[in-house]
């Protein structure tokens, strides 16, 4: 069980022990308070320490609780802090601005306080006089280009008109509020800083590892972001640019944060950061590259990261293709027409409708084992990949339905994509007959995803049909309403209302408009029509909804019936030509 050393502490107790060394660490967050921040900690704390604006209503015995700072001692003995970064560093700008105001008093009572909040800014001698060449708190942010004027504004209380920093602007607004108090309560100029050191407290953690420090910060972590398994890869990116040279280091830092901006852009992960999620593409790669491994058990990403001491990041090329990698996603995200040819947009829009993530695992590792060295991929060979790719994962979630079961068959292929040998999935072909069979009964309902995935298959199996914008929200259209059936039964069976006949992908904003519409009323709002006031509105881009309301005068049984076996005989061909049939 991992020990851990808990404790309640007052601000003064906590900072003024000699043994404090607190160090922000390289793969934290940058300094986030702005004004409006600081403004609620100040009204809180004043309210506190001054009730009702009367310095006399206050209980010695009162506390204000503050919240935890969770920390781990790393190998240079100093508190690593994982969780209340924003808060210690708050809070010394605040004790700093103090400091600065009553080092200017004359009196020996305000020399005296001030150097009782001196011993919480830097160390201390035996004696307990500080040692102003020594802070109690260091920050190596990767990513924060203005922790030195953090550090500056500790060491000399001096802040410049041209400092815009969120440090600087917070110690302003600090010193402002100070002179504010003092100038409102100078008879009790020493209370509020008294009791904030004394009254408020925190409730330090200090874990035995870095991992169990992480840990704990996740669990009690209920306002800001935890740390991301992609904050600790960046602090070991650090240090390996670090030591290479000052502009090798400079140039990862402006290339993260743009990497960053990328990835927020282009991936929305249900769990994780969408840095963590271009850690995961590329962690498919390397296990499948450097592992050989085809087990469908995956180790956490941070777990896989880690092993070796975190050497596949202490590698040049490692960032290199995590670049590549993300410019790749975002030219899919943006469908470029410069870098994909039509067919392969329509192929990856269809993909963007997939019954389940593994794809962008599978197309990651095609991509980094078959790309060319500018970044390009045969157009011919990946249109296959794709075209075999759909099929298989299509068919497969019908007939093993489940969130992990394609993890099987993809893992298997990951390594014949990275060993360069044709995708085949030749260890997992599909039977016509079961197949056949197994479309039939499977309840096409709408919350399941193969429902979707299947009608986008459907719309894009048409050789006419252009790629539609993948912002370009779909809806499922009943073509014969549930409305009417449950009004009417026009249909013999109920059941036949989700039959993949009797379904397409309609845009939302048409859907909307024409759901519950007999089909001859809705054939205007497929086809486009010209409004009362002369406007015209668009019809569907979906040419084989479109083509159906030029067809037919009304959609029943009969043709639900007919268009089903006919999506089924068409689906069973793909797998077909793909030499997915066994």
């Amino acid at each position: 069980m991992s020990k851990l050393n808990v404790d309640q502490k007052s601000i003064h107790a906590l900072l003024s022990d000699r043994k404090a060394d607190y160090i922000i660490p390289d793969y934290q967050r940058p300094y986030a308070w702005d004004e409006d921040s600081c403004q609620t900690l100040w009204d809180d704390i004043f309210s506190f320490a001054i009730p009702d604006n009367d310095a006399t209503k206050f209980d010695t015995n009162d506390e204000y609780f503050l919240g935890s700072i969770v920390t781990f001692e790393n190998d240079k003995k100093q508190q690593e802090v994982i969780d209340g970064q924003q808060r210690l560093t708050t809070f010394m700008l605040l004790l700093r601005a103090f400091y600065d105001r009553f080092t200017k008093m004359q009196d020996q009572g305000s020399k005296d306080f001030s150097e009782r909040i001196a011993s919480c800014i830097w160390k201390t001698d035996e004696m307990g006089k500080p040692d102003k060449d020594h802070l109690k708190i260091d920050s190596v942010v990767a990513t924060d280009k203005d922790k030195e004027e953090f550090l500056s504004i500790l060491r000399t209380g001096i802040v410049t008109d041209n400092q815009t920093s969120r440090y600087a602007n917070n110690f302003r607004f600090f010193l402002k509020k100070v002179d504010e108090f003092i100038n409102s309560f100078p008879t009790f100029a020493k209370n509020l800083p008294a009791r904030i050191l004394n009254n408020c407290i925190l409730m330090p953690i200090e874990a035995e590892s870095q991992d169990t420090a992480l840990r704990i910060f996740s669990t009690l972590n209920d306002r800001g972001l935890p740390l991301s398994d992609s904050d600790i890869f960046k602090a070991q990116f650090y240090q390996y640019y670090k030591q290479k040279s000052e502009d090798d280091r400079d140039e990862f830092i402006k290339d993260w944060k743009k990497l960053e901006e990328t990835c927020e852009k282009i991936f929305h992960p249900i769990t994780g950061t969408p840095m963590d999620d271009l850690f995961t593409r590329y962690m498919y790669f390397i296990r499948a590259k450097r592992d050989n491994n085809k087990s469908s058990t995956t180790e956490s990403l941070r777990r896989f990261y880690e092993r070796d001491k975190y050497s596949v990041l202490k590698q040049d090329d490692t960032f290199e293709n995590l670049k590549d990698l993300a410019q790749f996603w975002e030219d899919i995200t943006d469908q470029n027409r410069e870098r994909f040819s039509e067919e392969v947009l329509k192929k990856l829009f269809i993909l963007n409708y997939a019954p389940n993530s593994m794809w962008n695992y599978f197309i990651s590792v095609y991509y980094l084992a078959n790309r060319t060295e500018d970044g390009k991929l045969d157009d011919e060979d990946f249109k296959m990949f794709l075209d075999r790719t759909i099929a298989f994962i299509w068919g497969y979630a019908i007939i093993h339905p489940g969130v992990n079961a394609l993890r099987t068959p993809i893992f298997a292929e990951m390594l014949n994509i990275v060993n360069l040998n044709e995708v085949t999935f030749s260890d997992f072909k599909f039977d016509k007959e079961q197949t056949r069979s197994a479309i039939l009964i499977y309840d096409f309902k709408n919350g399941r995803p193969i429902t979707k995935s299947m009608l986008a298959l459907r719309m894009m199996l048409n050789k006419e049909q252009s790629y539609p914008k993948l912002s370009q929200q779909f809806d499922i259209e009943h073509i014969y309403p549930r409305k009417r059936q449950e009004n009417e039964k026009g249909l013999s069976n109920n059941r036949q209302i989700d039959l993949l006949g009797n379904k397409s992908l309609l845009e939302k904003r048409i859907n909307i408009r024409a759901s519950d519409y007999r089909f001859e009323d809705k054939i205007k709002y497929y086809q486009g029509f010209d409004n009362s006031r002369g406007q015209r509105i668009g019809g569907t881009e979906n040419l084989e909804l479109k083509n159906i309301s030029n067809v037919y005068k009304k959609f029943g049984e009969k043709e639900i019936v007919e268009r089903t076996d006919l999506f089924i005989d068409e689906f069973v061909n793909l797998l077909d030509q793909n030499g997915l049939i066994a």
